[in-house]
């Protein structure tokens, strides 16, 4: 059995303790997290965790019975199939040489990115979109000098009807 990227979704108490609970279940097992985003939601009262996992099927099964163990988790989905709308960002900071920066502002235009920032030096472009895209996009930059990246891994919904 191979390992599969799950993009683990929930629903909690936006409480103090309760994402450290949350991320010690995992870390306390040796399960790894990829990545992890926390938000409230709509109601102050209730925040959603994204977590992504590379797991087994079996152990994502035994993830998420812990998980649902755990008092402060409202909701569990498993968002990781195409009844999901998935999106990541990411800020890039990118070498901007005299002869490239044409080159970056067509791309920019081309992956429908914004530049955010200027500098003498650099463009800070901001990206939206699935990981392919973002993927996409650092490849093409790489030639012309990443300074940095901050990226925010993939956040999901649940497609409604």
């Amino acid at each position: 059995m191979n390992k599969e990227k799950h993009i683990l979704t929930m629903l909690v108490d936006n409480q103090p303790g309760v994402l450290s609970r949350v991320a010690g279940l995992f870390s306390g097992r040796g399960y790894n997290i990829e990545s992890l985003c926390t938000a409230p939601t709509v109601d102050p009262a209730v925040s959603r965790i994204t977590i992504i996992t590379n797991a087994k099927k079996p152990v994502l099964e035994q993830i998420q019975k812990q998980l649902r163990k755990l008092i402060n988790i409202i909701k569990l989905r498993d968002l990781s199939g195409e009844k999901a709308v998935q999106r990541e960002m990411a800020l890039i900071c990118v070498r901007a040489r005299p002869e490239n920066r044409a080159e970056i502002l067509r791309t920019v235009d081309i992956f429908k990115c914004k530049v955010v920032d200027v500098g003498p030096k650099y463009y800070i472009i901001e990206v939206n979109g699935d990981q392919k895209k973002i993927t996409a996009l650092i490849n093409i930059f790489k030639p012309m000098g990443i300074k940095k990246i901050a990226r925010t891994g993939p956040i999901a919904l649940f497609r409604e009807n």
